[in-house]
Parts: C-alpha cells; sequence; structure tokens
C-alpha cells in the first residue's frame, strides 16, 4: 500500500507541476520587440534628425563668419552642409527602418493572436 501512496503522491504532484507551468505560461509577459515604434514616432525621428542637421550648419557657419568676417559665405555653406548632413541621417533611418523584416513578422504575428 506504501507504494500506490507513492504513486498517486507523484501523480498529484506531477499534475500541479502542469497546472503550474499552463498558469505560468498564460501570466508571462509578452516579450517586448526592439526599437518598436510606431511610423509617426520614426517620422518626427527624421524630421528631428534633419532640423539638427540645418541647426547645426547653420550655427557653425554663422560662428565662423563672425570670427573671420565673411558675412554670409560659410553661413550658406554650411547650411548647405548641414542640410545634407540631415538628409543623409534620414536616408540612414529609413534604411533601418527597412532592413529589419523581423521586427514588422513579430508584430504582424502579434495583432493576429
Amino acid at each position: 500500500m506504501a507504494e500506490t501512496d507513492q504513486n498517486d503522491h507523484k501523480a498529484r504532484l506531477d499534475a500541479l507541476e502542469r497546472k503550474l507551468a499552463d498558469k505560468r505560461a498564460a501570466n508571462a509577459p509578452k516579450p517586448h520587440a526592439d526599437e518598436h515604434y510606431s511610423q509617426a514616432q520614426h517620422a518626427w525621428r527624421m524630421v528631428i534628425e534633419l532640423v539638427a542637421g540645418l541647426g547645426i550648419g547653420f550655427g557653425m557657419g554663422y560662428g565662423l563668419d563672425a570670427a573671420f568676417g565673411t558675412s554670409p559665405f560659410l553661413l550658406v555653406i554650411f547650411t548647405l552642409l548641414g542640410f545634407a548632413a540631415g538628409i543623409q541621417t534620414m536616408m540612414r533611418t529609413a534604411n533601418e527602418m527597412n532592413s529589419n523584416p523581423a521586427a514588422d513578422d513579430a508584430q504582424d504575428k502579434a495583432k493576429r493572436d
């Protein structure tokens, strides 16, 4: 009879372990997708990158013009260089967004579930 009690306790323990595993799986937090942003957040990021490039170029040009006394010459050149740098950064961000299909697949799967 002691052997049947052990088997009964083992079966009950195994059933309890299964129930706990099911509850843990149901209540487990969902894994966060890396760099999960909405399209609006990506758009704002790109606008800020462009404006930052323009602002830095403008500031550098203005400062150098003030230092060297070459009124609009360096301001125009550095503003155009800042614009080009901002566009380049925006293109890099767009390529980064397009080259991450794994996150998009995970997001689509999460929406279906």
